[in-house]
C-alpha cells in the first residue's frame, strides 16, 4: 500500500506539472498576446542620429574657391556660382540640393574671403555662428600653401591650431552645429593641367600661388623640389583636415575626394586656369552633396 501511494503522488505530481506547463505556454505563446508590458511586447525607440542628412541652413566659411574667384570674370569674385551656397543653375550648389532654391536664397550664407589664409577661420566662423546654420562648410588651405616662397608657407602645426581654433569657435556658440571639411586641392595637378595655356601662364606671373605656379615651364631641379615641397605640405594640411574633424562627432570630411578629384581644363578658370570654373563649382558641389547626405555606417 504504501508503494502503491508513493507511486500514486508522484504520477499526480508529474501529471499537475504538465498541466501548469501548458497553461503557461497558452497565457504568453501561440497566437495568444502576451501581457502589456512584457519584453516581448516593449519596443526600443531608435537612437536619433548625430549627424542629419538634410540640415535647414548652410553658411560657408573658406577662401577664393568659395566665393567663386575667376568663375565669371578675370580677378573678381562671383559668389553666385559657389559650389557651397551659390544661385547658379550652372552649379546647383550644395545648399540649393539640400535645401531648394527658393528655401536657399534665405538660408544660406557666405562668409568665404579671396586670400583668406587658416589664420582667417576663427573670425569666419564667429560670423557664421551669428546665423545659427546647422551646417557650415569649410574648404581653406590652398592660400597657406600658396606663399611667395616655401619659407612662407603656414607651418603645419600652426595649421592644426588655426583649425582647432576655428573649431572650438564655433562649439563655443552652436555646439550641435554640423560641419563639412572640404579638403585642399591638388595644385601639383592645377599646374599641370594650367601651364597648357599661354594666357593662365601669363596670368600667375601677377602672384598667383607663386610657390607652386612661379616659372611654370621650369622643370629643372630647383623648380620640381619646390613644386615637391608645395605638395607634401598640402598633403600635411589635408591629414590635419581629417585628423581635427574626426574628434568631433559632428563633423565630416570629404575623406579627401576634392584632393583626389582629377581637375581638367573644362574645371578650371579660363582666365587663370587654376581656379575653378563654373563646370568646376558644380563638381565641388556634387562632391560635398555625397558627403553631406551619406548614410551613417
Amino acid at each position: 500500500m504504501r508503494k502503491t501511494g508513493r507511486r500514486s503522488r508522484a504520477v499526480l505530481a508529474v501529471l499537475s506539472a504538465a498541466v501548469l506547463g501548458l497553461t503557461g505556454c497558452d497565457a504568453v505563446g501561440g497566437n495568444s498576446p502576451g501581457p502589456s508590458g512584457t519584453d516581448a511586447q516593449r519596443v526600443k525607440p531608435k537612437p536619433t542620429p548625430v549627424w542629419d542628412r538634410s540640415p535647414e541652413s548652410v553658411a560657408a566659411v573658406g577662401d577664393s574657391i568659395t566665393t567663386g574667384f575667376d568663375a565669371c570674370s578675370v580677378l573678381s569674385d562671383c559668389p553666385e556660382v559657389s559650389w557651397a551656397t551659390g544661385s547658379s543653375e550652372k552649379v546647383d550648389s550644395l545648399a540649393v540640393r539640400l535645401l531648394g532654391e527658393s528655401r536657399a536664397a534665405g538660408r544660406s550664407w557666405n562668409y568665404a574671403v579671396t586670400g583668406a589664409r587658416m589664420a582667417d577661420l576663427p573670425g569666419q566662423m564667429a560670423q557664421a555662428a551669428t546665423r545659427r546654420p546647422e551646417l557650415v562648410t569649410v574648404l581653406a588651405g590652398a592660400n597657406d600653401a600658396c606663399r611667395a616662397t616655401t619659407a612662407a608657407m603656414t607651418p603645419v602645426a600652426d595649421f592644426r591650431a588655426q583649425f582647432e581654433e576655428a573649431m572650438r569657435t564655433l562649439r563655443g556658440a552652436l555646439p550641435k552645429a554640423q560641419v563639412y571639411v572640404a579638403s585642399v586641392p591638388d595644385l601639383k595637378r592645377l599646374w599641370s593641367q594650367g601651364r597648357t595655356s599661354a594666357l593662365g601662364k601669363q596670368v600667375w606671373e601677377l602672384g598667383i600661388c607663386p610657390s607652386m605656379l612661379r616659372d611654370a615651364d621650369s622643370l629643372d631641379a630647383a623648380a620640381t623640389l619646390r613644386r615637391e615641397t608645395v605638395q607634401k605640405r598640402v598633403e600635411d594640411y589635408n591629414a590635419v583636415l581629417r585628423e581635427v574633424c574626426a574628434k568631433d562627432r559632428r563633423c565630416r570630411s570629404d575623406e579627401g575626394a576634392v584632393y583626389a578629384y582629377r581637375f581638367g581644363t573644362d574645371q578650371l578658370s579660363r582666365w587663370d586656369w587654376f581656379h575653378p570654373s563654373v563646370n568646376g563649382q558644380a563638381r565641388l558641389a556634387e562632391i560635398a552633396y555625397r558627403a553631406v547626405t551619406a548614410k551613417t555606417p
